[in-house]
């Protein structure tokens, strides 16, 4: 006969350290912060109960006393990111401008996940139960307090930023560690990719698309802009009309 399944469990829910004893050198933070440090140097891939307990000098096992699942540490992880967001306080802004604040936050998270690209790979909505996750949740809906949407609207309109941010800064760290393999610098790798465009547009096969380069011009673009533009057109997208 096939064992019970086990019962779903919200880390959150579950007390610091299972099991008696004395009072351990370490806690759960601890171990995320180890967790962290190791993905942030080596990748998410270079993580594992092993080198976590190397880095803080304890038994691999006791540390399924706090975390009892690998996807408890990855959402553990995630919260613990989280906590760097400088969320904007609308009531210091008298009239609050919540185009700006979520231009704010988009931009927080951008700079989140550039310090911590593995999130993009664990990132979950099942992930919004955290202390960290809440308020800033918490916050986004407070930036959006002057917007005349339904409360779930709103909920969509902070999940289409982030997933957004998350697409942008993605292709990003693509090409990042793309141009880490190359023996010539990016601007180089630019300037002649940028020349053989030119070439291929003079010939006439790509009438529309010579059309947009003769008014913009082909040339290295500035990301930051890029990144302000299609945040604030998705943002458009949400004004009520």
């Amino acid at each position: 006969m096939a064992g019970r399944a086990a019962e779903p469990e919200v880390i959150w829910a579950r007390p610091e350290r299972t099991g008696r004893g004395p009072k351990p050198a370490y806690s759960r933070a601890d171990i995320v912060a180890a967790a962290v440090r190791i993905a942030d140097a080596d990748g998410i891939d270079a993580l594992s109960m092993r080198r976590i307990a190397a880095d803080i000098g304890c038994g691999t096992m006791s540390l399924y006393n706090y975390v009892p699942r690998k996807e408890d540490l990855y959402e553990l992880m995630v919260d613990a990111v989280s906590g760097e967001y400088d969320l904007p306080d609308p009531p210091r802004r008298p009239g609050g401008d919540w185009r700006a604040d979520m231009l704010h936050v988009a931009r927080e998270a951008r700079g989140i996940l550039r310090r911590h690209p593995w999130v993009i790979r664990l990132m979950t909505t099942g992930y919004a139960y955290g202390p960290n996750a809440l308020r800033f949740l918490e916050g986004c809906l407070a930036c959006l307090d002057g917007l005349d949407l339904p409360g779930g609207t709103k909920m969509e309109l902070i999940a289409t930023v982030n997933g957004t941010v998350m697409t942008i800064v993605a292709n990003e760290l693509a090409i990042a560690e793309r141009a880490r393999g190359l023996p010539w610098s990016e601007e180089q790798e630019q300037a002649v990719r940028g020349a053989y465009l030119r070439e291929r547009l003079a010939d006439g096969a790509y009438p529309r698309l010579a059309a947009v380069f003769a008014a913009s011009g082909v040339g290295p673009l500035d990301p930051d802009e890029i990144f302000d533009r299609t945040l604030e057109r998705v943002l458009d997208s949400f004004v009520p009309g």
